[in-house]
């Protein structure tokens, strides 16, 4: 196993990559009594063109595919694999996100009952007509519930307009007629080509013994038979470097009390994986600090004006591939919020120039927030992404937050803040009678 040592946390990890090709990560922490895994494969809602494993030829799959093998993924022929976590006294879960796929459990006791219980479901497909058509009624209504959620418009409705040639575009879960068009053969053919181990990433971290738990996960795996790993092929339309594609502004009524408004900024530069996108992604949520953390001029100055009040936040999503800001809120004037918002992103320079004593506070605040997620399994495993990252944790962030200077800063808002990368989307109040 490769060895990491990380004395400022006195913490190791572990990690290695079995015959199979399953990357496993492993990472003890004594004075924890609960234990986290998670099991993931870089395999999400955008991946729905791809050569089968098997086949030659490209196939396009319906929206949703991903998320719904997610849930047939528990169902088996003779049990539900949720109640074996529960005879092993451990919560189980699962989610899909735009880029990856993650099945998870905690537990206090049993952890090898538990680590065999995830490997043995996950890897033993069980799809067959009748339950499938059951589960599109359950992931139907699923879909119901979010299409009358106004946030979850707003934010669904910003990524279409920055990715509106992109499967990015489409909700995860995708929507009640293209998952009417899932059959039982579109299941087993995305799972032999995501699903395998070379494709996959087993974290454990809490209270484990490191030799013992590699060990249980290595008896487990060599009594299986994989086929040979068939590179994937994955069609991921490319989107423009100089945001010609973006739609620039849309506005939808819902019945809503309050406007809600959203200003999006697309990443237009490709971002290359490693160490680089962990420093990129700290620098960016520096940036955003800077412009609008709580104590920022800005957030004070348009909180005073009364343009965006205590329902304003912004996110930052940086995934494989892709990565893109967000600013919401609710508000009154909904041109007023987006022209705001937009006149601070144009004028970066104003909030980041010569701010070496604040750039030096809020690194520390971001440095302080890390090691506080230091402390939770679940923090420790989210961050975790070994196809975006390598073989980087949580507890390389601080030292790369550390290193960013004023500099690293400018760059990253000369690159990223440009006004060919910003859209605009609006939710407003359906006129009522």
């Amino acid at each position: 196993m490769q060895v990491k040592k990380y004395e400022q946390f006195n913490e190791v990890s572990y990690q290695t990559k079995l015959a199979n090709g399953l990357t496993v990560m492993l990472l003890p922490k004594a004075d924890f009594h609960k234990t986290y895994a998670t099991f993931t494969t870089n395999y999400g809602s955008i991946d729905n063109t791809f050569v089968p494993a098997g086949d030659t030829e490209m196939h396009r799959f319906p929206d949703g595919i991903a998320h719904f093998l997610e849930h047939k993924m528990f169902e088996k022929a003779d049990h539900d694999a949720f109640q074996t976590f529960g005879q092993y006294g451990a919560s189980a879960n699962a989610f899909t996100s735009f880029t990856r796929t993650s099945y998870l459990f905690s537990a206090t006791q049993n952890l090898r009952e538990n680590l065999v219980t995830l490997l043995d479901f996950v890897q033993a497909p069980y799809f067959t007509p009748a339950t499938v058509d059951k589960e599109k009624g359950i992931i139907g209504q699923e879909i119901e519930m979010y299409d009358d959620d106004p946030s979850w418009r707003l934010y669904f409705g910003m990524i279409g307009n920055l990715y509106p040639n992109h499967p990015l575009q489409y909700d995860i879960a995708g929507t009640a007629a293209s998952i009417a068009k899932i059959t039982a053969d579109d299941l087993y053919a995305a799972y032999r080509t995501f699903y395998h181990p070379e494709n996959m990433t087993l974290f454990v971290v809490g209270k484990l013994d490191p030799d013992e738990v590699l060990d249980w996960i290595t008896t487990n795996q060599t009594a299986k038979h994989f086929d040979d790993f068939q590179p994937i092929e994955r069609k991921i339309p490319a989107t423009a470097t100089d945001g010609h594609d973006i739609i620039p502004y849309r506005t939808i009524d819902m019945p809503v009390n309050r406007a809600k408004a959203i200003v999006g900024v697309k990443g237009l530069t490709p971002i290359e994986p490693g160490l680089a996108a962990l420093k990129y992604r700290a620098g960016v949520n520096v940036l955003l600090e800077l412009l609008f953390g709580d104590t920022s001029k800005n957030y004070l100055r348009l909180y005073d004006q009364g343009i965006i009040d205590d329902t304003f936040g912004y996110d930052f999503e940086l995934q494989n591939g892709f990565n893109f800001i967000t600013f919401s809120g609710e508000t009154d004037d909904p041109a007023a919020f987006d022209a705001a918002i937009i006149e601070v992103i144009e004028h970066w320079q104003t909030a980041v120039m010569d701010q070496t004593e604040l750039l030096a506070i809020v690194k520390q605040e971001m440095i302080g927030r890390v090691v506080f997620m230091a402390n939770s399994l679940e923090a420790i495993a989210s961050r975790y992404d070994q196809r975006l990252y390598g073989p980087a944790t949580i507890f390389d962030e601080p030292a790369i937050i550390d290193s960013l200077t004023l500099t690293d800063i400018e760059a990253i808002a000369s690159q990223l803040l440009t006004s060919q990368a910003i859209s605009e989307y609006q939710i407003r109040p359906a006129t009522k009678g």
